[in-house]
């Protein structure tokens, strides 16, 4: 049976929500991927693509895949919010890494005309979320996207580009964090397997010793077990969205046609007040 999770929401998505885990008693178009190992020259090799095209695949075959993706869903939802902000709409829209579609189940027709999906897992295109939107899902890597400059009016992606090789040094964004309490590390870690997201790194360790194991478990506990028990695990989230500029969007003046210098800003409300009496 799929775990009960609950994320405490009130009115819009808040800055920071706890989602608690499971508990010991109750689990609360043609391919546009890469040949395996290759990347754009000058980027950080880092993290194997072709693991993580096998690990997302493998995670999205379980039968009760459903039970791990509360994080990726509350994302998903989180991002379409943000969307919703624009005050306009996006004939064609791209959404890079989709996983089985975790954006486009919270987003309408009349907010977004057409939505392309890509992701490296053949498996979790086969299996996307119902959405009213009309969808194109295309196997491709998210290094080497097979489309045209200035293809889409806007792009999207959600919990996937932390596994990217050929991105910025640095993402000086603020972050988001939604922590998830489990009944301690071996949880933790089932979930982070369910979800497809275990390490990909090429210098990870192929091997764990039991002992290794149960001490880092017991030390994790020490440090950070909250009263019930529990331990939280902290995800911190990137938010990032582009959009193409439209004709229905105001554009800021031109430089130099300003008609009151900010000097004058602090005495607008008496400008203001002569305006008026001089009618």
């Amino acid at each position: 049976m799929p775990r009960a999770v609950r994320v405490w929401l009130l009115g819009r998505r808040p800055p920071t929500a706890r989602v608690p885990g499971k508990n010991p008693g109750l689990r609360t178009a043609t391919s546009g991927g890469s040949p395996p190992g290759s990347t754009s020259p000058r980027a950080l090799n880092i993290f194997d693509r072709d693991l993580k095209r096998k690990q997302k695949n493998w995670a999205a075959r379980q039968p009760e895949a459903v039970k791990f993706e509360y994080l990726k869903d509350e994302v998903g939802g989180r991002i379409a919010d943000r969307v919703y902000d624009i005050a306009r709409d996006f004939p064609l829209a791209l959404n890079v890494g989709c996983g089985r579609g975790y954006i486009a189940q919270h987003l309408n027709k009349e907010t977004v005309g057409k939505f392309f999906q890509t992701d490296i897992a053949e498996h979790a295109l086969k299996n996307t979320l119902e959405t009213e939107i009309p969808t194109v899902n295309v196997l491709a890597d998210e290094e080497f996207l097979p489309f045209r400059e200035n293809t889409f009016d806007l792009v999207v992606s959600s919990l996937s580009l932390h596994w990217v090789n050929d991105l910025p040094r640095a993402l000086e964004q603020d972050t988001d964090e939604i922590q998830v309490n489990y009944p301690g590390m071996f949880e933790l870690m089932e979930d982070l397997q369910g979800m497809g997201e275990s390490n990909c790194a090429w210098n990870r360790k192929a091997l764990l010793h039991r002992d290794t194991m149960l001490a880092a478990a017991a030390v994790y506990g020490e440090m950070y077990r909250n009263e019930d028990g529990s331990v939280p695990a902290t995800y911190q989230i990137y938010y990032m969205i582009g959009w193409k500029y439209h004709d229905s969007q105001a554009r800021p003046a031109q430089r130099g046609s300003a008609t009151m210098s900010f000097g004058e800003l602090g005495k607008i409300n008496n400008l203001m007040s002569q305006g008026k009496k001089s009618k």
